[in-house]
């Protein structure tokens, strides 16, 4: 088993997570990126993120400094 926490999660699902943990405005308070500011959307952030390395990169650091948080809930 891995130790990765990202192992077998999809970038749909993390987005879907931090989304539904934190909304977009919270999120584009922590993630200071375009696609969660304006017409926020799972499917456009999704768009964006697949072809921007950093900010996915950043998407991903901030679900793993959030999963204990998610798992409390």
């Amino acid at each position: 088993m891995s130790n990765d926490p990202l192992h077998g999660k999809t970038l749909q699902f993390i987005v879907e997570q931090l989304v539904s943990f934190y909304g977009f405005d919270t999120l584009a308070e922590l993630i200071n990126i375009k696609c969660f500011k304006e017409n926020a959307s799972v499917k456009s952030s999704l768009t964006f993120l697949r072809k921007t390395d950093w900010a996915r990169k950043k998407v991903e650091d901030l679900y793993v400094r959030t999963l204990p948080k998610i798992n409390k809930n």
